[in-house]
């Protein structure tokens, strides 16, 4: 049985659990002292232990998996001079998809109206107190590290990528002693890579985990009042995921669509279990190089830049959240409001990059900007950890597929890896299960 069958049957038995645990503790069919022993030994004990110390692995793996990478690939590039039109193509196709996604988002809200008719009561005695997000002159200073040991130690993924790439770029220009340390983060590079394919032995015990412990933890209830916004928040999502990544796969690079989401289905399975695009990093970079065939120089470069600045999932989020608050207070915005909601959660998503808390603090701005209350925000967060699990596996999708164009305009792709049909391994002999599904 392939990795790929393996964490799909994980993901299904773990949901069927968690369903199964939360009902039985809200029915108290086992009566209080058997449901409150479920509770603690299992899903506050066992599968709790077992999904936080599989994340913590996953994140062990994030800073030199992306630093080493990011090194290698930045020396071959500066080898050609090919850094800045790599960036700016990169840049230019995530802000393309945020503003693709948010506008497809204020589009079907505005048809569909999931605002209209709810239920007032919802907002009583409902309070958010929003952080305050950082000025722009402070969040393009604070992209530069002055003490790269530090950022590593705190995970800043932009200050990391500065460093790797100007690491990179002077290791390419030292000659003799550049090639002696080329060598080393090639060699490095491997065993890093090694090392996340060991983890991958326990990945479907830690996605079974996950899912159990958060669907046992869920309640429904709030999901049942807020079923319209859900359910239009996840038809946009996989509008987005399935129709505009598709679209702009095959009008860019002429690649089959199908065969990337067929290979991604290991990486997007990481992303909707850990509900986090930095944890799921070493998962889809791994991916994106060894079963879509996209160079180690390319995949290097935009897959940890996705997973800071990409977030087409939450610029969904914000764009339904936005038109539901407006509807379920009374209040029209118009058509400069909407406007100003694009515009602002567009350059929002690159501009709060690294800065904890992300999504609501972009939410905040963009309901700011448009003057609607922000108590809506802790009206919508009952029903956000469900999509949040959903939107970061879109998010996750959207890096491989700028990955794959990019690479594709680059002459980085391997177009025979790409289509293999038979390639089921998340990396050839290393990441385990290297049969056909």
């Amino acid at each position: 049985m392939g990795l790929t069958t393996r964490i799909l049957i994980a993901m299904l038995a773990g949901i069927v659990v968690g369903v199964l645990f939360n009902f039985l503790n809200t029915s108290q069919v086992l009566g209080a002292g058997a449901t409150d022993l479920v509770h603690r030994y299992l899903t506050e004990g066992l599968f709790d232990v077992v999904g936080r110390i599989f994340i913590a692995s996953l994140k062990l793996m994030v800073v030199p998996l992306v630093l080493v990478s990011l090194v290698c690939g930045a020396c071959a590039l500066s080898e050609g001079h090919r850094i800045g039109p790599l960036a700016g193509k990169t840049l230019l196709l995530y802000l393309l998809t945020t503003a693709v996604a948010i506008s497809l988002a204020l589009l079907v809200a505005l048809v569909i109206q999931p605002g209209v008719g709810v239920d007032m009561s919802l907002a009583k005695d409902v309070t958010f107190e929003a952080k305050e997000s950082p000025p722009l002159s402070e969040v393009l200073v604070n992209i530069f590290p002055t003490n790269p040991v530090e950022a590593m130690a705190r995970g800043n993924m932009l200050q990391i990528i500065v460093f790797a790439l100007l690491m990179g770029y002077a290791v390419a220009r030292c000659g003799e002693p550049g090639k002696r340390m080329a060598g080393f983060f090639n060699d490095l590079n491997e065993v890093i890579l090694r090392m996340v394919g060991v983890l991958m032995v326990f990945a479907p015990y830690g996605v079974f985990a996950l899912l159990a412990k958060t669907f046992a933890t869920l309640g429904f209830d709030f999901l049942l009042q807020l079923a319209k916004y859900f359910s239009v928040v996840l038809c946009v999502l996989l509008l987005h995921a399935l129709g505009v990544y598709s679209l702009l796969l095959k009008l860019l690079s002429g690649l089959n669509p199908i065969e990337l989401f067929k290979k991604m289905r290991p990486a997007m399975a990481f992303a909707f279990s850990t509900a986090s695009s930095a944890a799921t990093i070493p998962v889809t970079l791994a991916t994106v190089e060894k079963r879509l065939g996209v160079d180690n120089k390319i995949a290097a470069f935009t897959v940890p830049l996705g997973a800071t600045i990409n977030m087409d999932g939450t610029a969904i989020m914000q764009g339904v959240a936005t038109v539901f608050i407006s509807q379920m207070y009374g209040i029209d915005i118009g058509l400069t409001g909407y406007l100003t909601v694009i515009l602002t959660a567009t350059l929002a998503s690159i501009g709060t990059a690294g800065v904890p808390g992300v999504g609501l603090i972009m939410l905040a701005m963009v309901l700011q900007q448009v003057g609607l209350p922000l108590e809506g925000i802790a009206i919508v967060m009952g029903v956000d950890r469900l999509l949040d699990m959903v939107r970061t596996a879109v998010n996750i999708t959207g890096d491989s597929v700028v990955s794959t164009i990019v690479a594709k305009s680059e002459g980085a792709l391997s177009e025979e890896t790409f289509n293999d049909r038979n390639y089921d391994s998340v990396a050839n002999g290393g990441f385990m299960g290297a049969s056909a599904n």
